[in-house]
């Protein structure tokens, strides 16, 4: 099973390709989708849809997943994440990719098993989990990682409670 996970973001998207094999995973990518902040709005997301797009058509994921999105206080930058966001839905849903959503208290039980995790104890795992020689550089692109291997974990629970 290949997962593509996404962090939303509309100036930096952070993606991360996984295999799941087994018990084994297997980072095949990561990095990050950046655009200008000199662009318009629409053309940053249009930035993002080709970025996403491009790395669907490469590693051929059988299902895409995204961290859901929690603010409080921003307004505006909830906004721009949401769309961010949207970009990833829309690239799954026409690429005919199972989509699913996850909390970050349900990506840091699946990653560190503890849901009051920090930043740098998700990453760690991350790094382990994934035989990985150092943490994955940007954070945005661990935090996908992060999102795959939390999609791994609950679609091997899935499995294991289906007859």
């Amino acid at each position: 099973m290949i997962i593509l996970g996404v962090d939303p973001g509309t100036a930096t998207m952070g993606y991360g390709v996984l295999e799941k094999a087994g018990n084994r995973y297997r980072a095949l990518a990561y990095g990050v989708i950046e655009t200008p902040k000199t662009q318009p709005a629409h053309e940053r997301l249009l930035t993002l849809y080709h970025g996403l797009s491009t790395l669907v058509a490469q590693y051929q994921p059988d299902a895409l997943a995204t961290e859901q999105l929690l603010f409080s206080t921003n307004r505006r930058t909830a906004i721009q994440v949401a769309r961010a966001a949207g970009v990833a839905l829309l690239v799954a849903a026409e690429f005919g990719i199972e989509w699913r959503e996850y909390t970050p208290l349900q990506v840091k039980q699946a990653v560190t098993g503890y849901g009051g995790a920090d930043k740098k104890q998700v990453q760690t795992m991350v790094q382990r989990l994934l035989g990985l020689e150092s943490v994955p550089k940007p954070d945005d692109a661990a935090d996908a990682l992060a999102v795959a291997l939390c999609h791994a974990h609950h679609a091997t629970m899935l499995k294991l409670s289906t007859p």
